[in-house]
């Protein structure tokens, strides 16, 4: 049960990162006047929707993204003939294309279309929803690592083991006379050891953190070992020989505890480090996507593992949100923190893959804009009377609809793979 609504509540977040990011378009699209007659989240077939004023807002079945329609989002050609029947396919597609954007605008409406924005206008509303989509990742990794925090192991104790774990009793639990059977008591046991119990030291080396303690244990096995340690403010220091366990690490040293675990919160500078360091992997992965998902495509329907590091569907995402919350060694604060961190996570990815300039993402009608920019920007400097008029981006419509067309395909093996062979965290 705990696993569904950990599903049901990473999906609402995934849907309401998709409706804040039109949201971050439709707000100042409205500020400038341009008419929007459409905002939905998702998809294909409507689900709900509703008209206020002159935008209707609907919710579509496939969760993949969202858009809002603007009227003439591609200006009229700069010629003003209407479409070419002559140009061939792409030359009709473009002005098929062209023809329906102008359409939709209503005779004295001309002033209210994006194309007659101007450049910085065009930027503001297209940045809108991506930079909506980067703060609300700054929002969510800074309350999950700065008000929630991160588990952190500390030098008090949590368990004391008993026994030597071995192959009959992996789990070191003493018998119902309380010895070992077989096998030997540690030596947490033999000296004594309580939870709560707090480890300063060992051999006389202080221990900043749990993590030094193995490295202190390290080769000690079967040696006399000096152990410091603080019961109810009261210092207390004693000699064992150390005991040793072997496992796929090898033999090594072992004590026989468990450390208790304190929220650790982070200062609110160390976000932005984080998300500089997470963009960076996002990149890298966004450079590799295509290879890595003609990859996993060769390994759905052979017994080749799945790469755990590898592309993820939305329902990926729900399905390890729903891991996530099922998980029942976790407190539920860290739970709450996982989700937000897996949401944060997926708003940073939505805000750099938006970022690529191509069509029909933002980052190609940004694109666009920077070129319209540039374009009036060198003609001022040469002194043109008669400056550019909007950047004809419905030439790119034969690329957006082959991008359109290559993204679907990729979106439907990650997901078929999400259903055939799920990531997991274990």
């Amino acid at each position: 049960m705990l696993g569904v609504i950990g599903f049901v509540i990473v999906m609402a977040g995934l849907m309401l990162s998709i409706a804040l990011h039109e949201i971050g378009h439709l707000l100042p699209a409205k500020k400038f006047g341009v008419r929007v007659s459409q905002y939905m989240v998702g998809f294909g077939p409507t689900l709900w929707s509703r008209t206020r004023g002159e935008t209707e807002y609907g919710v579509k079945a496939i969760p993949l993204g969202g858009y809002i329609r603007m009227i003439g989002m591609f200006p009229p050609r700069n010629d003003g003939n209407v479409a070419d029947e002559t140009r061939g396919r792409l030359g009709t597609m473009i002005e098929d294309t062209r023809a329906e954007s102008l359409s939709e605008i209503v005779p004295g409406e001309e002033s209210r279309t994006f194309y007659n924005l101007s450049v910085p206008r065009k930027l503001t509303v297209m940045f809108g929803g991506p930079v909506t989509n980067l703060i609300l990742a700054f929002v969510l990794f800074t309350i999950s690592m700065c008000v929630i925090g991160s588990p952190q192991a500390t030098t008090t104790l949590s368990t004391i083991y008993t026994c030597v774990p071995t192959d009959s009793n992996p789990t070191g639990i003493a018998s119902v006379d309380g010895g070992c059977g077989e096998g030997v008591k540690t030596s947490a046991a033999l000296l004594g050891l309580r939870a709560g119990d707090q480890l300063v030291a060992i051999n006389g080396v202080a221990l900043t953190n749990w993590y030094d303690l193995g490295s202190q244990l390290r080769g000690q096995q079967g040696k006399p070992t000096v152990i410091t340690f603080n019961r109810d403010g009261v210092s207390k220091t004693e000699s064992v020989v150390l005991g040793q366990i072997t496992d796929a690490e090898g033999t090594r040293g072992f004590l026989g505890v468990s450390p208790s675990t304190m929220m650790h919160k982070e200062s609110i500078t160390h976000v932005g480090p984080f998300m500089n360091d997470l963009a960076r992997e996002s990149v890298s992965a966004l450079g590799t996507f295509p290879t890595s998902v003609y990859h996993l495509a060769r390994e759905l329907f052979s017994s080749t593992p799945r790469d755990p590091n590898g592309p993820v569907s939305v329902i990926g995402i729900g399905k390890i949100g729903g891991e996530i919350a099922s998980m029942p060694d976790i407190s539920l604060s860290s739970k709450v923190a996982s989700s937000l961190d897996l949401l944060g996570s997926l708003n940073l990815f939505l805000f750099l893959f938006n970022m690529l300039p191509i069509l029909p993402l933002d980052g190609g009608h940004i694109a666009g804009a920077l070129y319209e920019g540039l374009r009036r920007t060198w003609a001022r400097i040469r002194r043109v009377s008669d400056l550019p008029g909007p950047a004809d981006t419905a030439k790119l419509m034969p690329l957006a609809y082959i991008v359109s067309i290559a993204l679907v395909a990729m979106s439907a093996v990650v997901i078929l793979a999400d259903i055939i062979k799920p990531i997991s965290l274990g």
